[in-house]
C-alpha cells in the first residue's frame, strides 16, 4: 500500500509538467522553474553546504568525497596501482571466471527466504567490458568536454594536476562500491539482476545489525537516485545535445530543440526496452568510438605542438602550487581541480555500481577491480588529454582568466567558456572540429542516458517493485523527460538534478566505510582462485 500510495503522489506531481508542455513547449521553463526552485534551494543548502578553507567556500560534499577517497586508498593499500594491470587483464578477458568457486557464495533474494536463494555460477547479463563501457559512458561526456574548461578557466593550468589526483583517488571509492554493488545484487527467477547502493545499503547493513538504519539509507539513496536520473542523467543531457544541434544548423527555435527531443527520445526509448543487455551491446560500440575520435584529435594537435607540449606540462605542476593568476591562490585552484574530477568521474556517487551488478561474474571483487578503470580513464586520460589542448591553444597569450562568475575567458575581448572554449581549442588546429565535436556530444549525451536510465529503472523498481508496470511507467516517463529537457532551458531542474546526484554520496559513503571488510574479505578471495589456478586463465 505505502508504495502505491508513493507512486501515485510522484507520477501525481509529474501531471503537471506534461500539461504545462501540452500547453506551450516555450512557456515550459519559468512553469517548472517556479515550482522545483525552491526544493532544490533547499537540497542544494544542504548538499553544497560551505566550509570556509583558506578564505573560501568549500562545499561539504567535496570534503566528504576526497577523504573517503584517501581512506580507501590507504585501506586497500593503493589498489589504484597494485591492481592496475589485473583490471586490465580481466577486461581484456585472461580469467574466465563465470562458472567456478566454493558452494559458499550464494546470494538470496531480499527477506532471505530459503525458497529464493540461487547460485551466482552463471548469472549476470553483460560482460565486464559491457558493464564497464556502459558506466563509462555515464560519467564520459560533458563533464571530460566543458567542466575541463571550466575549471582551467577559473583556476588555470594547475586545476589539472589537482583533478588527475583526485581521479587517481577516486579509483579506490569505485572498486568499493562496485565490488558491493555485484556482492549485495539480486537474480531475478528470469535470470535479471538488481543491484547497486540500494541494495548494499540494505542488505550489507543488515549483516552488520543494522537492518532499519541501512533500509532508511536505501530509501533515500534510490530517491534521489530517481531523482538525478531525470535531471541530470536526461533532461541535462538532452538539453545540452539539442543546444549544440541546433547552434550547428543556425536555429535557436524551441521548435526545432522540441523536434530533436523527439527524435532523440525514440531512439533511447528503442534501447532501453531491450534493458541493460542492449545497452551494454549499444556502449560497448559508441563509448569506445566517441572516446577514440576526441583522443584521436587531442593527439593529432599535441604532436602538432610538440614542441609546446613541455611547456604546458610545466605550466599545470607550476600552477598547482602558487595559484598564479586566480583568486584563492593555490586553495582555489585545489577546489576547481579537485571539483571537476568529481563531477566528471562520478567516484563515490555509487551510480557506476547498478551496471557493474549485472556482470557475468562469480567474484564480486573481479568488477571492483575492473571499474577502477573508470576514473583513469575518464579523468586522468580523457581530462588530462584536453587539459593540454586547451592549455597549448593559450600558449601564445589568446585568452586571459577573466570572468570567474560565468566561468568564462576572454579571447580577443570575447568571453567564451565551457564547451565552446574546448571546440575553439580544438579548432585552432583542426579546422572545422566544432563539427566533430558536435555529434561527440550528442553521442556523449545519448550514450549518458541510456546508462542513466538503467540506473534510474533500477532505483524506481527498488521503491515500487519488480514489476511489469513499474517497468513501463519507468521508461515511459524518461523517454517524455528526453523531449521536455531538449525544448527547454530548465535551470531549476538543472541545479536540483546536481544537488540530487550529490545527495547520493552521502548514505553512500556511510555504507562503503561501514562495509569496507566485506570488500577486503571478497578481494582475497578473488586472489586466492587466482593464484591456486581455479580460473582459467587465457
Amino acid at each position: 500500500m505505502i508504495k502505491k500510495a508513493l507512486l501515485t503522489l510522484i507520477l501525481g506531481g509529474l501531471v503537471p509538467l506534461f500539461a504545462f508542455a501540452q500547453e506551450t513547449v516555450r512557456g515550459i521553463d519559468d512553469r517548472i522553474n517556479d515550482v522545483v526552485q525552491p526544493i532544490s534551494d533547499k537540497i542544494a543548502g544542504v548538499v553544497f553546504y560551505p566550509i570556509t578553507v583558506g578564505g573560501l567556500d568549500v562545499p561539504i560534499v567535496l570534503f566528504v568525497l576526497l577523504l573517503a577517497a584517501t581512506y580507501f586508498t590507504f585501506y586497500f593499500k593503493f589498489p589504484n596501482i597494485t591492481r592496475f594491470g589485473l583490471a586490465v587483464d580481466v577486461v581484456r578477458g585472461k580469467y574466465d571466471n563465470t562458472t567456478s568457486g566454493g558452494d559458499d557464495d550464494l546470494i538470496t533474494n531480499d527477506g532471505d527466504i530459503p525458497d529464493t536463494i540461487r547460485r551466482e555460477d552463471l548469472h549476470g547479463e553483460v560482460t565486464a567490458f559491457q558493464a564497464l563501457t556502459a558506466a563509462l559512458s555515464a560519467t564520459v561526456g560533458l563533464g571530460n568536454i566543458a567542466g575541463v574548461a571550466i575549471a582551467i578557466a577559473i583556476g588555470g593550468p594547475g586545476a589539472t594536476f589537482w583533478m588527475i589526483l583526485a581521479g587517481f583517488l577516486g579509483m579506490a571509492s569505485k572498486f568499493t562500491e562496485c565490488t558491493l554493488g555485484v556482492k549485495y545484487r539480486e537474480i531475478g527467477p528470469d535470470g535479471t539482476v538488481y543491484g547497486g547502493p540500494m541494495y548494499y545499503l540494505s542488505k550489507g547493513l543488515k549483516e552488520k545489525g543494522m537492518a532499519g538504519f541501512g533500509k532508511v539509507l536505501a530509501v533515500i539513496y534510490a530517491i534521489m537516485l530517481v531523482g538525478g536520473s531525470f535531471g541530470g542523467g536526461n533532461m541535462f543531457q538532452a538539453n545540452q545535445a539539442a543546444a549544440q544541434f541546433t547552434s550547428l544548423i543556425g536555429s535557436d527555435s524551441t521548435w526545432a530543440g522540441f523536434g530533436f527531443g523527439v527524435v532523440v527520445a525514440i531512439l533511447v526509448g528503442v534501447v532501453i526496452i531491450g534493458g541493460i543487455k542492449r545497452i551494454g551491446k549499444v556502449a560497448e560500440k559508441i563509448v569506445p568510438f566517441m572516446v577514440g575520435i576526441y583522443l584521436l584529435a587531442a593527439i593529432v594537435i599535441l604532436i602538432s605542438n610538440a614542441g609546446a607540449v613541455p611547456g604546458a606540462i610545466a605550466q599545470i605542476f607550476n600552477g598547482a602550487f602558487t595559484g598564479a593568476g586566480i583568486t584563492g591562490g593555490i586553495i582555489g585552484v585545489m577546489i576547481q581541480g579537485f571539483q571537476r574530477a568529481a563531477f566528471s568521474n562520478e567516484a563515490g556517487v555509487g551510480s557506476a555500481s547498478v551496471a557493474h551488478s549485472a556482470v557475468k561474474t562469480k567474484y564480486p571483487a573481479s568488477e571492483g577491480i575492473v571499474a577502477l578503470l573508470e576514473p583513469f580513464i575518464d579523468t586522468i586520460v580523457v581530462c588530462t588529454m584536453t587539459a593540454l589542448v586547451i592549455i597549448i591553444f593559450n600558449t601564445t597569450g589568446q585568452f586571459e582568466y577573466a570572468d570567474v562568475i560565468n566561468k568564462e575567458v576572454l579571447i580577443n575581448g570575447e568571453r567564451i567558456g565551457g564547451v565552446n572554449l574546448t571546440s575553439a581549442a580544438f579548432d585552432s588546429v583542426i579546422p572545422g572540429f566544432r563539427y566533430v565535436l558536435t555529434i561527440a556530444v550528442i553521442l556523449f549525451a545519448f550514450s549518458s542516458m541510456l546508462s542513466w536510465s538503467y540506473y534510474g529503472l533500477q532505483a524506481w523498481k527498488y521503491l515500487f517493485g519488480k514489476t511489469k508496470a513499474a517497468d513501463t511507467s519507468y521508461k515511459v516517463l524518461f523517454c517524455l523527460f528526453v523531449v521536455i529537457g531538449a525544448a527547454s532551458s530548465l535551470g531549476a531542474i538543472i541545479d536540483f538534478s546536481d544537488a540530487m546526484v550529490f545527495a547520493m554520496i552521502f548514505p553512500n559513503m556511510i555504507g562503503l566505510v561501514l562495509l569496507a571488510p566485506v570488500v577486503k574479505k571478497e578481494v582475497e578471495k578473488y586472489l586466492e582462485a587466482i593464484n591456486s589456478g581455479k580460473l582459467d586463465s587465457k
